[in-house]
């Protein structure tokens, strides 16, 4: 078992990028409440609505630690709403709170911020992203007694250091989503409003961002095969998590080359399409949140997953007492097992002009009874009919 040690070296290495919540009135959270950033208004409301469904009695007797994924909690995406569900639910329970961003996106600064919150009395840790799975897999039987809550991450991704398979122990609860419904739904709706020249930038190749541009190409052949229109669609993987002068140049090329919407798949990578939309009228669509709130007008709508609600669903599990019903599970989640994935319906939301809320109830319906299925081979490309073509770009 490899040694570990919480040094004062550590403690100061990771006060810079450390900030606490405000769950109770101790002194260093007060003084780190001035650090805090304030939630913008709709992924503040989504997770404020997740807290809401929780039905069962929690105890207040622990304390939540959230540990960031490459960014920070204002990254409108995976980060931003799994940090503001911890807030929400802290502050709705009286439970105590405090988020931790690694000093270096690395296994090992992964390892020493889970290190840290441990010594800082956290009880249960929370952790976005694929990212994670190798500091779970190192720390999980480390600290027994502390549960870790782990959302986007597989079975698959539960490796140790030496890349060799981990499975999980009792004090883990691992869950990934089916992408490939939300994605199956925004291709389809832009198709349906008439859009008919359309992209696909994805961020690295991982299976979640595959499932959502593969949905996304299922749901615009089904749309253009029901309306007997011809699509072309432009399909690239940047190899990136964020935005860059070469993924912005990329996306000005396709706008210029007549793409309508682009379907930017992978954090910060949606920033690179924003501005070239921005400069020649293009629309994009978000993903894993609503983004139109941040992006305005320029987006249509987004491919969202719950993220928020399966973190509150676990924090539910634990601080209820009923850890043991998902302890030592890994769920895939998807429209079968609850609204975990879908597109925004609120008016401020809708960007669609002819594709209506109730077309697209039609279709989530479809999705939820089995009547409309989609694939989530991501090992090969979706068939597609002879009014779709696809343009896969090296």
């Amino acid at each position: 078992m490899k040694k570990k040690v919480i040094s004062l070296l550590l403690t100061a290495a990771m006060a810079t990028t450390m900030f606490a919540g405000c769950g109770s009135s101790s002194e260093e959270n007060t003084t780190a409440d001035n650090n805090q950033t304030a939630a913008p208004a709709a992924t503040e409301a989504a997770a404020e609505e997740s807290t809401e469904a929780a039905a069962p009695a929690v105890s207040a007797d622990g304390k939540i630690a959230m540990i960031t994924d490459s960014g920070d909690i204002t990254d409108e995406s995976f980060n931003q709403i799994t940090w503001e569900t911890c807030v929400a639910y802290g502050d709705k329970n009286g439970i105590e709170y405090q988020y931790y961003k690694p000093a270096e996106d690395t296994d090992e600064e992964r390892i020493n911020a889970i290190d840290l919150a441990v010594a800082d009395g956290a009880t249960v840790i929370v952790m976005p992203g694929y990212l994670f799975g190798p500091a779970i897999a190192e720390e999980q039987d480390l600290y027994p007694d502390v549960s870790f809550i782990a959302v986007d991450v597989t079975e698959a991704d539960i490796v140790d250091l030496s890349g060799d398979a981990v499975g999980i122990s009792d004090n883990v609860y691992i869950c990934s989503f089916q992408e490939e419904q939300a994605g199956y739904l925004a291709g389809y709706a832009a198709v349906k409003d008439g859009y008919t020249s359309l992209g696909f930038l994805g961020g690295i190749a991982v299976p979640a961002v595959i499932r959502y541009g593969y949905g996304y190409i299922q749901g615009i052949n089904d749309a253009a095969e029901e309306m007997g229109v011809d699509v072309d669609v432009k399909y690239y993987y940047g190899g990136q998590f964020y935005g860059s002068d070469a993924i912005t140049a990329r996306m000005e090329g396709w706008y210029q080359d007549g793409t309508q919407v682009v379907f930017a798949c992978g954090g910060g990578i949606y920033t690179s399409a924003v501005e070239a939309a921005e400069q020649y009228d293009g629309k994009v669509i978000g993903v894993d949140v609503d983004q139109r709130p941040k992006i305005g007008d320029l987006c249509i709508t987004s491919a969202m997953k719950g993220l928020g609600s399966a973190v509150n669903s676990a924090l539910d599990a634990y601080f209820g007492g009923n850890w043991a019903s998902i302890g030592g599970k890994s769920e895939q989640l998807g429209l079968a097992q609850g609204d975990y994935l879908g597109l925004p319906t609120d008016t401020d939301s809708w960007g669609f002009t002819t594709f209506t809320v109730d077309e697209y109830n039609t279709v989530l319906d479809g999705l939820k009874d089995g009547s409309i299925t989609v694939s989530n081979d991501t090992e090969n490309q979706p068939e597609v009919g002879s009014h779709v073509t696809v343009d896969y770009v090296e």
